[in-house]
């Protein structure tokens, strides 16, 4: 079931993201699909998982790309290594805690992307892309984590999501 899984990921990610979600962007911003899964992955399979995932998606995300070659394959392999050991270090994953190591990831990958396509704008534009576009960007990621991760909490490993209370950060 997994391998079906992930192929379906790696196939049906990337092209979901670039078409149909230019209808649910805010101003301009959209969440990212790709980061997310693989942030999820981590968390929740482990750091191999969520490092071969990020880089097959950042792989599939490269080839489709006008960016800089390799960026979303070294990111998001990195980011599904760092959310890995982050699931390992939570123990038990609450809403609460999932959120929190889901910002810094986000915030970590866009500070990426943004350090290596703006370098050249100056500090001023650095600032302005933070405001206009990194901090949106981040909160639409959360909420969509947020969103999946509820959804999938009672489906993958429930024994390592809801700890032994069965709490789920206050939602229940």
């Amino acid at each position: 079931m997994k391998p079906l899984l992930y192929a379906l990921l790696l196939v049906g990610l990337v092209p979901l993201q670039a078409t149909w979600l230019q209808y649910v962007a805010v101003a301009g911003v959209r969440p990212d699909l790709c980061l997310i899964a693989v942030s999820l992955t981590g968390l929740l399979a482990g750091e191999v998982e969520g490092m071969l995932l990020g880089l097959a998606l950042g792989f599939v995300q490269d080839l489709f790309s006008a960016g800089e070659p390799g960026l979303n394959l070294i990111t998001k392999g990195a980011i599904g290594l760092l959310a890995g050991l982050a699931g390992k270090r939570l123990g038990s994953s609450r809403l609460g805690s999932v959120l929190i190591v889901m910002l810094f990831l986000s915030l970590l990958s866009g500070l990426m992307f943004l350090s290596v396509s703006r370098a050249d704008h100056g500090l001023g534009e650095m600032f302005h892309a933070i405001g206009s576009v990194l901090l949106p960007q981040t909160a639409f990621d959360l909420t969509v984590a947020a969103a999946l991760f509820w959804l999938l909490a009672r489906r993958v490993r429930p024994d390592r999501i809801f700890g032994e209370t069965g709490a789920f950060g206050g939602l229940r």
